[in-house]
């Protein structure tokens, strides 16, 4: 990591791949207005300093989609380098368990399967989660 890296401001992020009983994938639309707006993600958010990443992660996803969620097993993690941002990225399946899905910091929500990803445009540090799901199939998500 070179110098010009460090001085990036650095955000640690707690992300959710939410999978339902059908073997579906929630993700959601960024608001066009924001940074990497209009691109798809996977929905999650800053991790707090009082909070592990487990509480994140429960704390995001009922803040931003309104839903219930159990948060599983580690998936991956990425340190990522934008031209504004450092990130570090700390992926976990989840279970969707109760709640309507709703877009309440996002513009639009969707489910789908692990083959249709490709058809979204997702910001670059996603394109390693995405390999990673493939990696792991759909075992062992929780």
């Amino acid at each position: 990591m070179d110098e010009s890296t460090t001085l990036l401001p650095h955000k640690v992020i707690g992300v959710a791949v939410i999978w339902n009983d059908k073997g579906k994938i929630l993700i959601d639309r960024r608001r066009s207005g924001g940074t990497m707006g209009g691109l798809w993600e996977f929905p999650g958010g800053k991790v707090e300093p009082s909070e592990t990443v487990e509480e994140c992660i429960r704390r995001e996803i009922y803040e931003e989609l309104g839903i219930e969620i159990e948060v599983g097993k580690h998936l991956i993690t990425i340190d990522h380098t934008y031209t504004h941002l450092r990130v570090t990225l700390t992926v976990h399946n989840c279970r969707y368990l109760c709640g309507v899905p709703q877009p309440i910091e996002c513009e639009e929500i969707r489910w789908v399967s692990l083959d249709d990803l490709d058809q979204y445009a997702f910001p670059e540090a996603n394109t390693q989660i995405i390999a990673a799901l493939r990696l792991s199939g759909s075992q062992e998500k929780y």
